[in-house]
């Protein structure tokens, strides 16, 4: 169904139509529960026969980003049925944010590091030294490159899952 977004940004208006065919409005309600580093609950408005969510910039600039999880549910008389589970992600209000603000995730984080340290390491050409009684040693080149290879696939993961397409194997099969 996927009537709710992977992202919801704090401090922007929030409107969202949810079409439910099988629980029309005005003969149902509908809430979107949210549970994460805050409780959210969000009381849908008929529209015809669809849903409509909706909040304000001025509520969604207290929403606390975070990942959270979410029920939407719809609900008639006495009947409550979960039409849709799911996560979602609270992005923060950029407007909030101090100048610094870092707003990479962690895998682009871990990413953008390692390749820092590759960089830096084609002007060192030591792996390891020791002076006195004090020593260091380098993460070997070969493990930096795995690492950095893993980092890049699970970015492209989760790029290709934000944009709807997933990454995996493809088997051949021949029947003859």
């Amino acid at each position: 169904m996927g009537a709710i977004p992977a992202e919801i940004g704090a401090g922007v208006t929030f409107r969202q139509t949810v079409c439910l065919p099988v629980h029309p409005a005005p003969d149902w309600s509908v809430t979107l529960i949210m549970r994460g580093a805050s409780q959210i609950d969000l009381a849908g408005n008929g529209q015809a026969e669809n849903h409509e969510l909706h909040a304000l910039a001025s509520a969604t600039k207290d929403w606390l980003p975070g990942h959270y999880r979410y029920e939407l549910r719809a609900s008639s008389g006495g009947d409550v049925v979960a039409v849709e589970t799911g996560e979602v992600r609270i992005a923060p209000d950029l407007s909030a944010q101090a100048a610094g603000y870092d707003g990479r995730d962690h895998v682009r984080k871990v990413l953008d590091a390692i390749e820092a340290v590759i960089e830096n390491r084609a002007t060192i050409d030591q792996q390891s030294y020791q002076i006195n009684n004090r020593s260091l040693q380098r993460t070997p080149l070969g493990e930096l490159m795995k690492l950095r290879d893993r980092y890049r696939a699970e970015l492209a993961a989760k790029k290709a899952a934000r944009n709807g397409r997933r990454f995996g194997r493809t088997i051949k099969v021949r029947m003859t």
